[in-house]
């Protein structure tokens, strides 16, 4: 028989545990802790004393109060989050009684909740608005997360009770999801270390505390780097051919860093830059290109190639002393890859046919050149600039036609929003009485279809120098029965913002990366799981763009295509012929985007399938890049990888020795849609079987097997090549 016992016992029982620490162990009280730790003032302290963190918001699905939050609340929060912690865990492994599934694995899930709720906010902010105390807070804080994250799952007797459970969970009566968390807690404890000896566990701390410093001063760099290189370009002249929404954009920012009468371009964290496919100045086109490019190994205070190296052998070493070859070898045991041969079989089949492809967009990209009456040679400079004049003749219209039709609030609630409202029979509303972190943030309530709150959905799309470049989704607030809670998750765009009452106008990029970043919402706000462990996104990192990569086929299917695409002046629909051509060029290009991704791809897996000894030195780092790139047949000047290692923001996350995966993902993505156009498309019996066998079970059963119960097969890497013209 199955015991599942109701949330207020198991809140009662865990409680109980805690009585049982000693004084010492409890966590300290917040001011007197803030003031010990952190040397506040005394009026600091009294600003603190009201920290909004130290209880539950009351605001609505306990969503964040924004309009309460200071810098100066984070530490303190921190602090006492972490001690708060301490002594729960402490209270479960040196409780008196047997190890139980409740005693054990429930109260671990039930602890930390003060010092989740602070990470949340603050992760989030370091990321979508950042500042200087923020940062000079972000690097305290690392070491110190990384030695309390140690704490807990180096903890030998946390770890006996939890291996004596794991030996008996044949025996346990626990339902399926009960007998997964435990194994996956058993798992997680032996692959941080929990199974080494003291002496190991000790290096394993020195090394977690190290990386954790340097990948935040590495991500840091990027951020202020990308910033302080910013294209200035003196004249208007020199931008003939930019949209003149991005013109007065850059006049805009170089008045306010006080250039007035020039024009500044920020860039963004790829190689590539968006402004490229429209400025006609050649000149101007290189330099933003080799700038780019140059970030984080030209010199100075912001390269990173020193950071990178030491990353990677920490990294290396720490994999070693876990018994793996290399850090890829440990990442990849835990995700649906399983191994670094699978890795690069996959990689190295799609290298061929993707290079392939991008020669021949190369030769026709070079014979416009000369059919212009130029003589120079093609360079990556000039790739994007030439592919819209290809595209022009080829398909008789060219990227800046799009834009009037792609306006930012339609593409959303005409397109993104109305494609699942169709699919799953939700519905929004925009909320305008919560709190915001920045004033051009919108957030919305999402309802199911009998008309209950279903999770609150925060919109931040647009760039500004505190935002780190990308896009991406941040969960604040998880759902979980457990802890009876609804999801509350932001997406985050770097879209350009007009000046004054402009409308906001989109690439056809930016449209498709609005539909894939909601993707990874519904992910979150559509899960149904007992525990917080398994829920939303937190699926193996080579599955988690799945869902997002899924959504993205709504933003070209017809009906929605024809909803939101209208002229934001004139009210028209997209002409049915230029539609017709968009639909008809989606093929267009894919040579180079395939090889920019798995450039970047292969480079992650060569960094990070060293041995420490292997790695390059920092002077030696980008011969190595290109020297990796040549054996694996994917240099081309022409197009660099995605990114470059100095600047590879991903693989200092959890995309280290992973970026692998959306190419992983979108062969399970391709052969969805394939399910989707053979099931009659945007239906809602398609969308609530997706949801019902996918999207809200989160980890809660192994990714393939939720695969396998969409589709009902495993997966056919068909679909995927025929999309990117590589059969």
């Amino acid at each position: 028989m199955i015991i599942r016992l109701p949330k207020l016992v198991l809140m009662t029982l865990f409680s109980a545990l805690l009585s049982t620490c000693s004084e010492t162990e409890q966590a300290a009280d917040p001011t007197s802790l803030a003031a010990e730790d952190s040397g506040l003032s005394t009026s600091e302290v009294a600003l603190v004393s009201s920290n909004p963190f130290f209880s539950k918001s009351q605001l609505y699905l306990n969503y964040p109060p924004f309009d309460q939050i200071e810098n100066a609340h984070f530490l303190p929060a921190f602090l006492r989050g972490m001690a708060e912690q301490s002594a729960e865990i402490e209270a479960i492994a040196r409780q008196g009684e047997p190890a139980t599934f409740v005693n054990t694995i429930i109260a671990m899930e039930l602890s930390g909740q003060l010092l989740n709720r602070t990470d949340s906010v603050f992760s989030a902010m370091s990321s979508a608005h950042t500042n200087d105390e923020i940062r000079a807070l972000e690097q305290q804080l690392a070491p110190q997360l990384a030695a309390h994250d140690d704490s807990i799952m180096l903890n030998r007797d946390l770890f006996a009770r939890i291996s004596r459970l794991y030996e008996q969970r044949e025996a346990l009566a626990l339902d399926a999801q009960s007998k997964r968390l435990l194994g996956e807690y058993y798992s997680d404890f032996v692959r941080a270390g929990a199974a080494l000896s003291v002496d190991q566990q000790q290096r394993m701390k020195e090394l977690n505390g190290q990386i954790a410093t340097l990948q935040t001063r590495y991500s840091q760099q990027i951020l202020s780097e990308m910033n302080e290189l910013a294209i200035l370009v003196d004249s208007r002249e020199e931008l003939t051919g930019l949209d003149e929404a991005l013109v007065a954009a850059a006049e805009a920012e170089a008045d306010e860093r006080g250039l007035q009468g020039k024009f500044l371009i920020p860039l963004l964290n790829t190689s590539g830059q968006p402004a490229l496919a429209s400025l006609q100045n050649r000149a101007v086109r290189e330099t933003m290109h080799r700038t780019s490019l140059s970030r984080g190994n030209r010199g100075g205070e912001f390269d990173n190639r020193e950071l990178l190296v030491d990353i990677l052998r920490l990294r290396a070493e720490r994999a070693q002393l876990l018994g793996f070859e290399n850090h890829a070898h440990y990442i990849l045991e835990d995700r649906t890859a399983q191994t670094v041969a699978a890795v690069n079989e996959r990689l190295a089949e799609l290298a061929p046919p993707a290079v392939a492809n991008a020669r021949r967009e190369a030769a026709d990209l070079q014979q416009m050149i000369y059919d212009e009456g130029a003589d120079f040679e093609l360079a990556a400079w000039d790739w994007d600039f030439y592919t819209e004049k290809v595209r022009a003749a080829r398909y008789e219209f060219d990227a800046s036609q799009l834009r009037p039709y792609f306006e930012l609030n339609n593409v959303l609630q005409r397109g993104v929003f109305f494609a699942a409202e169709k699919l799953y029979g939700i519905s929004f509303k925009e909320r305008t009485d919560l709190p915001l972190y920045q004033e051009d943030v919108r957030v919305f309530e999402v309802f199911d279809a009998v008309g209950t709150t279903l999770a609150l959905f925060i919109a931040d799309y647009y760039a500004r120098p505190s935002k780190r470049g990308g896009a991406w989704n941040t969960s604040y607030i998880l759902q979980s029965n457990l802890m009876n809670t609804q999801a509350i998750m932001a997406n985050h765009l770097n879209i350009t913002e007009p000046i004054g009452n402009e409308a906001t106008l989109l690439s056809f990029d930016e449209v498709n990366t609005l539909f894939h970043e909601f993707g990874h919402a519904l992910h979150v706000m559509f899960s149904n799981v007992e525990y917080p462990y398994f829920s939303g996104t937190r699926v193996p990192r080579d599955f988690v763009e799945y869902p997002s990569q899924v959504n993205e086929m709504w933003a070209t299917w017809p009906e929605v295509l024809a909803n939101y695409a209208i002229h934001y002046q004139t009210g028209q629909p997209m002409p049915d012929e230029l539609l017709d051509k968009v639909l008809s060029s989606q093929k267009f290009n894919q040579g180079f985007a395939t090889t920019e991704y798995l450039s970047a791809s292969i480079l992650d897996q060569a960094l990070h399938q060293l041995a420490p000894d292997k790695v390059p030195d920092a002077d030696q780092l980008m011969q190595f890049e290109s020297e990796v790139l040549e054996t694996a047949g994917v240099a081309m000047p022409e197009i660099p990888p995605r990114y470059r290692s100095t600047y590879f923001n991903h693989i200092m996350g959890g995309y280290s020795a992973g970026y692998y995966s959306y190419i992983w993902s979108e062969v399970l993505d391709a052969d969805s849609v394939e399910w989707f156009k053979e099931n009659g498309g945007l239906r809602r019996q398609n969308g609530d079987h997706f949801r019902r066998t996918l999207l809200s079970r989160g980890a809660s059963e192994d990714a393939m097997v939720l695969f396998r119960n969409f589709r009902g097969r495993d997966a056919d890497i068909a679909p995927l090549l025929e999309r990117r013209g590589l059969n």
